[in-house]
């Protein structure tokens, strides 16, 4: 132990405790603060949607402060979902960083009183450009309020801080209702589970959310035989492709079958040679397969379940446009 320090011991809170009293306070205020938002929903929410998805532009939240916070995340949350986005701050604004709004843009800008002044001088420039501007405020009758081509309402009674003083529960209902404007976003655009894994490559849950198109092998890699190749040329196609197994594909260029070492093994054990013997003697028909749309875990359950190491990706038509190996879901690392 260091000179001078000493150990302090943290006792357990009593139940009843004025600190634990005190944060459900807090909790209870916040929780309603947004609860209250759901009520408060109208038309102004529908305009505002409207505005983000005819945004040709890119989207550019501001805010001063504990606004600005808040604001920050909405941009991040917009960026992950699918829609550019970006925070401008509004004090830098004003001294050079104004060049970073278009006239194709959105603005989306927050201020619980709607009379920061730092926002209200970004307003000239907004008409001027032509870019449109939301406002996230508790009160609507505002400069700022009034200024926008949509106005949400995320005003509360009171902050949860015992004085009335810290920006809390307004800050909170101002980060539920940028996501509520978020995902109601996303849903509009169409945003789908595999666009998410595309903007998230680095996360475990982009990793799940990856889709087998995105892992297959295609074109020449993929092995391939006819029906009618003998023995000897399914073992070199075989070789060459490194999977240990070879697509039978019909005249037709469905998928007729499988063969695999497995295959291959089995024969040899009941017979005393392959000589004379074709694809189609050789083949597992019907093999288990998978859509280019299914997701990598989809695979590797299919994988795990059926024992095997390669599943064949096919379209509607049962044609072969890949093959994904249990290799290639080890590089995902998703297990």
């Amino acid at each position: 132990m260091a000179a001078g320090s000493r150990t302090v011991t943290v006792r357990p809170q009593d139940p009843g405790s004025a600190s634990l009293d005190l944060a459900r306070r807090v909790l209870r205020i916040e929780a309603e603060a947004v609860e209250a938002l759901a009520d408060r929903l109208d038309h102004r929410f529908d305009a505002a949607l409207g505005l983000l998805l005819e945004c040709r532009g890119r989207v550019i939240a501001t805010g001063m402060g504990k606004s600005g916070i808040i604001a920050r995340k909405l941009a991040a949350t917009l960026s992950s979902t699918g829609t550019a986005s970006y925070f401008i701050h509004p004090a830098e604004a004003v001294h050079g960083d104004l060049g970073a709004i278009q006239p194709s843009d959105v603005v989306v800008g927050l201020s619980q009183s709607g009379e920061t002044p730092e926002i209200l001088r970004l307003i000239e420039t907004i008409r001027r450009l032509g870019a449109r501007l939301i406002a996230l405020t508790g009160a609507p009758a505002s400069t700022l309020g009034e200024a926008a081509d949509a106005t949400l309402d995320c005003g509360v009674r009171s902050e949860a801080c015992p004085l009335n003083l810290a920006p809390t529960a307004s800050t909170t209902a101002a980060l539920a209702l940028g996501d509520a404007l978020a995902m109601a976003l996303l849903v509009g655009k169409g945003f789908r589970e595999e666009d998410f894994a595309h903007l998230h490559p680095g996360g475990q849950l982009g990793k799940r959310l990856l889709r087998v198109d995105r892992l297959m092998h295609t074109g020449t890699d993929l092995p391939t035989v006819t029906p009618s190749e003998p023995t000897a040329a399914v073992v070199d196609t075989m070789s060459a492709g490194g999977f240990g197994m070879a697509c039978v594909i019909d005249t037709a260029g469905r998928v007729a079958g499988i063969i695999t070492d497995g295959d291959l093994r089995r024969h040899l054990a009941g017979a005393s040679s392959l000589a004379g013997r074709r694809a189609r003697d050789l083949m597992t028909p019907d093999p288990v397969t998978i859509a280019p749309g299914a997701l990598a875990v989809e695979a590797l359950n299919r994988m795990e379940s059926r024992r095997i190491t390669s599943l064949i990706v096919v379209d509607d038509d049962r044609r072969p446009l890949g093959l994904v190996h249990l290799h290639d879901l080890w590089r995902t690392e998703l297990f």
